[in-house]
């Protein structure tokens, strides 16, 4: 038997007590830092020689421990679970924030909302039809008219820059990824180094998932070990980043709302122009650029389109003061081209053109009557109107809405369910950090006790054995 093995282990284990002690050190100075990952020393047994020899020496006990390994403690389920509700609760937040803000441009319910505006034309018109001959009736439905179509035209314009603010939100996010996806190559290479110098990297692994984890809130990446400490990156299906190697993305597809139906905004890979089938908050965005938008400008349109038919043939059976027939009252600026909303305008600026009377009693000659401003009136009372189709787009988008804000409640709790969980496994615990602690110093002091007690050993054995009888 050698003094001196018992000397070799309590080394390896003086050493394993301080890494562990660095380890817990390390930990516990980042408690608070975001996406990092807590450590822990892995301790292995060194066995002892197990070879047959003559004049082996060993005494088979074992040769101490080997402390060199440090990991991460992480669940890889947890933390895929974790990414893919995170981007479930990115793209809820967008498509609940974009409907908020679509209800906002229509003002519904409130005094000045279309819908308000709307009844005050009517009750204009009801004016009239009881007053036909009175100037300031005639003159208050024009301009209730006027503040209509001024109220059309502004919620379209509120639409369409919505469009354009969530597009460039979108193109900021693009240039964010394709930032992040050349990160994410960069330290793939770093890690790959380390890895196969034997050198440790998990601050820079967990920087490196850190930015995972955003690519996933951004556009749904996920993320595959690959060889040598590496990640592979996949969006939909598609090779984000492969090693040192990052893909870019571009943004696709329409600049402005009028084209957004058709030609719908796009992420695709350069070079090839393949698309891309994003999910996280690039999906929501693109919904909202390529649907949601899209679809209420185009209600919005189809409101004034027929809201200017129903008025304006209505207008025109009827007959102002000087007898003449109706002429239209929406329109155009020029009376030439499509209606929308953002062009509709008033077509008749004086209160004598207002085609308020209906025909006398021989059903031939235009009377001084009202009847036709009634007839307008009675437009607002039709329940397959203009009126009622208004109010079933407005219903309908609350009732949208309003799932959109519970769909987003209950993924705020599953994703902060899971958030907790994997901050469980992956979090620095204080408690436990401190128990470790005192553990590690216990058996420092226990193994320098022994290495003192070797070492008196020896000295006996170097100074006193062989001197009897001297």
């Amino acid at each position: 038997m050698s003094t001196f093995s018992g000397l070799s282990r309590a080394t390896t284990a003086l050493w394993a007590a301080q890494r562990g002690m660095d380890v817990t050190g390390q930990n516990i100075a980042n408690v608070n830092t975001d996406g990092y990952s807590r450590q822990r020393v892995e301790l292995t047994a060194l066995n002892g020689a197990v070879t047959p020899a003559i004049h082996a020496v060993s005494d088979g006990i074992g040769s101490g421990v080997d402390s060199n390994n440090v990991i991460r403690i992480r669940d890889a389920f947890l933390e895929a679970r974790g990414r893919l509700e995170s981007a479930n609760s990115a793209r809820l937040t967008v498509t609940s924030s974009a409907l908020a803000s679509i209800e906002s441009a229509f003002r519904e319910p409130g005094d000045t909302g279309i819908q308000s505006m709307l009844a005050d034309v009517w009750a204009g018109f009801s004016d009239v039809a009881n007053t036909p001959l009175v100037s300031a009736a005639r003159g208050q439905v024009i301009e209730r008219l006027q503040t209509l179509a001024a109220g059309v035209r502004s919620t379209a314009t509120s639409l369409d820059k919505q469009w354009e603010d969530t597009r460039d939100a979108l193109q900021t996010l693009v240039h964010d990824v394709n930032t992040t996806a050349t990160s994410i190559a960069d330290l793939n290479q770093k890690i790959q180094l380390a890895t196969n110098g034997g050198l440790p990297a998990n601050e820079l692994a967990d920087e490196r998932d850190k930015l995972v984890s955003s690519l996933a809130a951004s556009v749904g990446a996920t993320s595959t070990a690959g060889e040598d400490g590496t990640v592979v990156v996949s969006v939909g299906g598609s090779t984000l980043v492969n090693g040192n190697v990052a893909t870019a993305v571009r943004l696709d597809g329409a600049t402005g709302s009028a084209g957004a139906t058709a030609d719908k905004p796009r992420l695709v890979m350069l070079p090839g122009g393949s698309r891309l089938q994003v999910g996280g908050t690039a999906e929501g965005q693109l919904a909202v650029l390529g649907d949601l938008i899209p679809q209420y400008l185009g209600g919005l349109d189809t409101f004034a389109q027929s809201l200017a038919g129903t008025l304006n043939t209505q207008h025109a059976a009827g007959f102002d003061l000087t007898g003449a027939p109706g002429g239209p009252l929406l329109g155009t600026p020029t009376g030439a081209g499509t209606i929308t909303a953002a062009n509709l305008t008033v077509r008749v600026t004086s209160p004598d053109r207002i085609a308020a009377a209906g025909v006398g009693p021989d059903g031939v000659t235009p009377s001084a009557n009202g009847n036709n401003a009634d007839a307008m009136y009675e437009l607002s009372l039709d329940p397959g109107g203009v009126d009622a189709a208004y109010r079933e787009m407005i219903v309908g988008l609350g009732v949208v809405s309003g799932v959109a804000k519970r769909d987003l409640a209950v993924q705020t709790v599953v994703r902060d369910q899971v958030d907790a969980a994997r901050e469980s496994v992956s979090g620095v615990n204080l408690d436990e950090e401190m128990t470790n602690m005192m553990s590690f110093q216990h058996a420092y002091s226990a193994a320098a006790r022994m290495v003192t007690a070797i070492d008196e050993a020896l000295e006996t054995l170097i100074r006193s054995t062989g001197i009897v009888g001297r």
